[in-house]
């Protein structure tokens, strides 16, 4: 039975850790004005007539905070990552002068940092639906070892580490939204 609790324990914590990096990469897709290479990290190239990471057929870059450098490691594929960075409908508009992509990051407006605040705040209340699921989850397979014979002492125990599991996580995704909304606000 206590392997059976360990188990659930492990789960538990597996899931909420999970919740936390989901919202860790949803953050860093939500741009706060400063350029950062990671804003394009979901653009696809075709390459030879594959989707290809940027990142696998140029060097990105940022030579300042309001500056991402894409660097292809073939000049013909200049158009394709144009197009590709277009695509992927990030708001940016990129130049090239035949050698480099240049993508100019725009100062955020004041709506558009609060339109921001509140997607990350979406993006934080979704990650901790997702460790309060975990958390149900648990105590669910917890009462049915109880049905089983579990000892209560011990569901008590379990279910308290549950808390806990919970509580701390729940404190990462406050203390990661507090953090990006501060970015978000630093102009």
């Amino acid at each position: 039975m206590e392997e059976e609790v360990e188990l659930i324990l492990d789960l538990c914590k597996e899931r909420m850790a999970a919740a936390i990096e989901h919202f860790e990469k949803e953050l860093v897709h939500i741009r706060a004005g400063k350029a950062s290479p990671r804003m394009l990290d979901g653009v696809a190239v075709d390459y030879y007539g594959s989707l290809t990471p940027l990142t696998q057929v140029a060097n990105v870059n940022t030579p300042d905070a309001r500056t991402i450098a894409v660097q292809p490691w073939e000049k013909k594929l200049i158009p394709e990552i144009e197009k590709a960075i277009l695509n992927a409908n990030l708001g940016f508009n990129p130049e090239n002068n035949g050698e480099i992509i240049r993508i100019s990051v725009p100062a955020l407006t004041e709506e558009r940092r609060k339109t921001l605040s509140k997607q990350a705040n979406n993006e934080g209340e979704n990650a901790k639906v997702a460790i309060r699921s975990a958390r149900k989850d648990a105590n669910e397979a917890l009462k049915k070892l109880l049905k089983n014979g579990l000892s209560e002492d011990l569901e008590k125990d379990a279910e308290g580490n549950v808390q806990n599991m919970t509580n701390d996580f729940t404190k990462d995704v406050e203390s990661l939204l507090e953090k990006k909304t501060k970015e978000i606000f630093t102009i």
